[in-house]
């Protein structure tokens, strides 16, 4: 009866330390899982603030009128102004406020001819969103000539971001 005993012993001792083995193999695996699972989940959820921070700032873009540039010494809407006019119009017929155009030059030229070309490209850019349905008494157009440079220096490149018309909402 003790060799039975003992036998079972032993028996129940295997047992247990099969059981606490093989319960630890799977312990370390569902460790494994779950810090995969963690880092999918942190990973998802990275990609899915990121594409809400693009979002936000996408229908920021929309939402803000965008400045319109023109040619040297021209004040005609360049084609590729005409689009941005059209957005701007759809943002100016969903907001209310008045409108300030102003026009901008370069700083080639005197301040009188640039201020009275600021006022032709504000002017301009006026009488097409006025064509577009935006109304009249709803916009002033001001001139600031080659004063506030969106950047300061003297190369051509400077020069195009300097002639322009920037829209603004009050």
């Amino acid at each position: 009866m003790k060799k039975y005993l003992a036998l079972i012993g032993v028996f129940l001792v295997f047992a247990f330390c099969l059981t606490m083995f093989s319960g630890c193999a799977d312990k370390s695996a569902v460790v494994r899982d779950d810090a995969a699972a963690e880092d999918e989940a942190a990973r998802r959820a990275r990609e899915q603030a990121e594409r809400e921070a693009a979002m936000r700032a996408r229908d920021a873009a929309l939402l803000t009128p965008q400045n319109i540039y023109y040619d040297y010494d021209q004040s005609n809407i360049r084609p590729d102004a005409r689009e941005t006019l059209k957005n701007n119009a759809a943002i100016f017929t969903h907001k209310s406020g008045k409108i300030i155009i102003e026009g901008y030059c370069d700083e080639r030229g005197t301040d009188e001819y640039n201020m009275a070309l600021g006022q032709r490209r504000a002017q301009e850019a006026k009488q097409y969103l006025i064509n577009l349905g935006i109304s009249a008494s709803r916009m002033q157009a001001i001139s600031y000539g080659e004063e506030n440079p969106l950047d300061p220096r003297s190369t051509e490149e400077a020069w195009a971001k300097n002639r322009r018309a920037e829209f603004h909402l009050k």
